[in-house]
């Protein structure tokens, strides 16, 4: 896994064999990036990533720049390791919670320009995903919620949907506001 632009462009991370996460590709990483330098400036957004991971697409985020990252992430081990990571870049606009992605949601009371979530692809409540952001409103205008999925899902009867874009094996669902 390496972070594909901006500061960090090209460094490599190596999260253990046993983790319990499916890294977004690179591939799929570069195309939504090309998406997102095309609408923002990264230096005054604050994005939240939901279901960290192993922390790949904060990591492009703080790369670019982003004034305020909040990773979410449930399982311990990866939450220390995305700390750690963190650590070593010396980010400070960091802020890594180690809760579930659905109740940081419930109890948020912030607002994003850009909402990212990957869940897992067996998750059954990714509409959940969905429903807490909007009916909580989130979201600042004119930002973003991108949904990482499977092909399995279609978002596309959803009021806010955007648009689609596939990459491999990759799908990511855009919802504006």
């Amino acid at each position: 896994m390496r972070i594909i632009g901006g500061k960090y462009k090209g460094k490599k991370f190596e999260p253990p064999k046993n983790f319990d996460a499916r890294p977004t590709t690179d591939f799929a990483k570069e195309a939504l990036f090309n998406v997102l330098n095309n609408i923002y400036n990264f230096e005054n957004l604050e994005v939240l990533d939901l279901f960290s991971g192993t922390g790949s697409i904060s990591y492009e985020f703080l790369s670019r720049g982003t004034k305020i990252i909040t990773a979410v992430e449930n399982n311990p081990k990866h939450v220390a390791y995305i700390i750690k990571q963190f650590e070593l870049l010396h980010a400070e606009q960091v802020n890594v919670i180690k809760i579930d992605a659905f109740k940081y949601l419930n109890n948020c009371k912030r607002k994003f320009d850009i909402i990212f979530a990957d869940p897992p692809y067996n998750e059954k409540n990714i509409i959940d995903i969905y429903n807490f952001i909007y009916e909580k409103t989130l979201l600042k205008e004119d930002s973003l919620l991108i949904i990482e999925h499977s092909e399995i899902y279609d978002f596309s009867k959803l009021s806010k949907f955007k648009e689609m874009r596939k990459y491999g094996s990759v799908h990511f669902s855009f919802f504006e506001t």
